[in-house]
């Protein structure tokens, strides 16, 4: 991933957002982080990703992890389609247009997301009213996707330019990232895996464990490499049982943490 690898410091960037301008470092406080792209608003594959990650924030929250995602549209397309698919109780669309130089940014950040927002949880059957669980970042000039690494050359807009990907960045709660997941436009992506990944990282963030292929919360973990069997007997007290193999070398070894 261009500009930022695993174990590196993750840009404390500043963002106008859906909450208002944040600074990504204090949003996060002392949490775990998920940033999350998306292409478009008001695509197929994208309202059904933030409908998912709307219906398990609830999952997130339970591991300590801020939610954050981030869109690269304008702020005059989003006027636009807020036009059609929500009724403002504020100015009607043509003197926001005539005044949105005089509008604070996120404001107008806060008016087109509503009617995504609305899509969002209209698919989750919640109701086009519930609250949005997390923030959106307006990245329309593309700054931060650029800085991020987060365009798809592959899937280009109207005028040829790319969009972004769909981006996964986990941040603990030294600021510095954790794991990176970098989806073509055209795939979805698989929730219930991020959050299994979280759980590892937390669990492995803890404990001088890995986790194995297809690994669930309370399965039985690998002891690492760099332990000896007497630091792992020591470490383990559910005990470590080795998995004889051809080569008779022993370092498949499982414990439950």
């Amino acid at each position: 991933m261009p500009g930022i690898l695993l174990g590196d410091v993750f840009p404390n960037f500043e963002a106008e957002t859906t909450i208002g301008k944040i600074k990504f470092h204090d949003f996060l406080g002392n949490s775990w982080g998920i940033l999350f792209s998306h292409p478009r608003d008001f695509t197929p594959v994208c309202t059904t990703e933030l409908a998912c990650a709307a219906k398990i924030s609830n999952e997130f929250k339970k591991r300590n992890v801020k939610m954050i995602a981030l869109s690269i549209d304008s702020v005059a397309d989003h006027l636009a389609w807020s036009k059609v698919c929500l009724p403002f109780s504020l100015h009607p669309l043509p003197m926001w247009f005539k005044c949105r130089e005089h509008i604070p940014v996120h404001c107008i950040t806060t008016i087109w997301t509503a009617s995504l927002k609305q899509d969002v949880m209209a698919f989750n059957s919640d109701g086009a009213d519930s609250p949005l669980p997390f923030p959106i970042i307006a990245d329309d000039k593309r700054e931060l996707s650029v800085q991020l690494g987060m365009l798809d050359p592959d899937e280009l807009d109207k005028d040829g330019i790319p969009l972004t990907a769909r981006c996964v960045f986990v941040i603990g709660p030294d600021k510095k990232m954790k794991l990176s997941i970098l989806y073509p436009a055209t795939t979805g992506r698989n929730f219930d895996e991020l959050l299994r990944a979280i759980d590892s990282l937390q669990l492995t963030a803890l404990k001088k464990v890995a986790t194995p292929v297809d690994w669930k919360p309370g399965e039985k973990c690998m002891v690492i490499p760099s332990l000896s069997d007497a630091e792992a007997a020591e470490l383990f007290p559910n005990g470590v049982t080795t998995k004889e193999l051809p080569s008779g070398k022993k370092y498949l070894r499982y414990t439950q943490p």
